[in-house]
């Protein structure tokens, strides 16, 4: 949410708006900042829930598993497995190496956050969590922060893993030289991927990258496709920035020029959809159906 990746995503979006709708400035910003979308209810559950995880993590941060101690495991057990360090490309230049690890880890983070967002719609029991992302009627940069808390620790354990393992792997083999390149605090490919307007991804500004491009990085409006009612777009795009994945795995869509997306669970609008005890108690309700109605199926098959 740094404000240099909002307004790179204003500027994108007002640039694209104008392009697509041949609109005045004026009114170009009034389609960019409608009343209807930023203080909508599901508008507002979003700003709420984000306010919430936030003071909840700060409590359960202390709690969770960091990077630096599983870093340093994995750093020690290897040193045993193999018993003693060995060196690779000793004579590499040092930004060869950071340029690798780099690489490495930007792969391997969009790797993970692909499958674990795919098994979030597989799973069950992950999808009860999973769905209160998925209940935005309408789409807000805050709305990445629309999830429940148990789905924030999954990916909070994720990242954790992701770093933890990266680390250990290029300190291990490569030792001092393993470094992360970095412009202004953030990793080189996480800043080219929210400059580039990230924060579109939920939004109402449907940009498109072209088919061709589309099938190699995933685009806002193909986010978006993926937050549709319609049943077609149902359990796909599940990449965050490359389209490779969504590709091997058969889930890949892309946008089509001037599609109307209704985002939401389905077409059919519940009362109390937007309500917080919906959204934190929802799927704790839900998960306890589908014990209840697997222990029931179980005992029909035994008698």
């Amino acid at each position: 949410m740094f404000w240099g990746y909002l307004l790179a995503a204003l500027l994108i979006g007002f640039c694209w708006l104008k392009w697509q709708n041949r609109t005045s400035s004026r009114e170009t910003l009034k389609a960019l900042f409608r009343r209807q979308v930023w203080w909508s209810a599901s508008a507002r559950a979003d700003y709420a829930l984000f306010l919430i995880n936030r003071l909840s993590f700060l409590l359960l941060a202390p709690l969770l598993l960091t990077q630096l101690t599983l870093a340093n495991w994995l750093f020690l057990s290897l040193y045993e497995w193999f018993g003693y360090r060995p060196v690779i490309g000793a004579g590499w230049p040092a930004v060869c190496v950071a340029g690798l690890f780099t690489l490495c880890l930007f792969l391997l983070d969009d790797f993970s956050r692909f499958y674990l967002h795919k098994l979030l719609h597989e799973v069950p029991a992950l999808w009860a969590f999973h769905q209160v992302h998925h209940s935005a009627r309408t789409l807000t940069p805050i709305t990445v922060f629309r999830t429940h808390p148990v789905e924030g620790i999954l990916f909070s354990l994720r990242s954790t893993l992701v770093q933890a393992v990266s680390i250990a792997l290029f300190v291990f083999f490569f030792g001092e030289r393993a470094d992360l390149i970095t412009f202004m605090g953030a990793a080189l490919f996480t800043l080219l991927f929210n400059l580039s307007g990230s924060n579109l991804r939920h939004s109402h500004v449907g940009l498109r990258y072209g088919r061709y491009v589309e099938k190699w990085l995933i685009s806002p409006a193909q986010h978006q496709i993926h937050h549709s009612t319609d049943p077609q777009h149902f359990d796909k795009n599940y990449g965050v920035v490359l389209a490779l994945w969504d590709r091997l795995w058969g889930t890949l869509v892309l946008s089509e020029k001037g599609q109307q997306l209704a985002f939401g669970l389905s077409h059919r609008v519940t009362p109390g959809e937007q309500s917080l005890w919906q959204l934190y108690w929802g799927p704790f309700r839900l998960l306890w159906r589908m014990l209840i109605r697997r222990q029931g199926s179980g005992t029909t098959a035994n008698d």
